[in-house]
């Protein structure tokens, strides 16, 4: 039977990637992206919804489907300060995430990221870590969640240390030990995630660095 996926983070790296190979998918007959502003893609397959994500809570409605793919994500000077990155990083996914399982939703698929915990020192890891524990708390048949390394890819804004280490980490990941490290394409990403959530399952699943790179 043909399934229904929400994203939101739709026209980010990975996001992009998941639409890109969703709509090539048999086993998904419709996708549905949550944006912020209208974001239209040519395929008869994607619908796309403009929400406001101060107010989500209007738009219930829209998670409603069988998966939930949630690829949001912010840096502190793109968002403009840290209290506006936790809104994006935590609270708007945890709030969509809450709605999806309370619409019945089965399947939440998380975008977080290597070194992800709750009492890192780094403000970024931190908020990655407290989303991936505040969601583990809602009611959802099976929760996968991916901690990819550094990400390779075209964005849509400049991320000048992302480049730096894009050309560097590839090289010192050669190194014993450190293979594990290297840096993981965003649609790389997303192929994993399509890959798992074609595969039946049940709890909770965590896929960290070389796990990503195998389907």
């Amino acid at each position: 039977m043909a399934k229904k996926a929400i994203i939101i983070g739709a026209t980010g790296l990975i996001g992009s990637h998941l639409i890109e190979q969703l709509v090539q998918d048999d086993s998904f007959d419709e996708i549905v992206t949550l944006t912020r502003r209208s974001a239209p893609f040519s395929h008869p397959k994607v619908h796309n919804e403009v929400v406001d994500f101060e107010r989500l809570e209007e738009h219930a409605n829209l998670f409603r489907g069988d998966l939930l793919f949630s690829c949001l994500g912010t840096t502190k000077k793109q968002a403009g300060g840290l209290e506006r990155q936790y809104k994006v990083d935590v609270e708007y996914q945890f709030r969509a995430a809450q709605l999806a399982a309370d619409n019945g939703v089965s399947h939440y698929l998380l975008v977080s990221s290597s070194g992800a915990n709750p009492k890192s020192s780094s403000a970024y890891l931190r908020m990655k870590g407290e989303l991936e524990q505040k969601v583990l708390t809602l009611p959802f048949t099976r929760i996968s969640i991916f901690r990819p390394s550094l990400l390779l890819g075209e964005r849509g804004e400049s991320r000048p240390a992302e480049k730096i280490g894009a050309v560097l980490l590839p090289w010192v990941c050669r190194l014993p030990g450190l293979r594990q490290y290297r840096p993981i394409s965003g649609a790389q990403v997303a192929e994993k995630m399509i890959n798992v959530c074609n595969k039946t399952g049940t709890g909770i699943e965590t896929f960290t660095l070389d796990e990503l790179f195998y389907t």
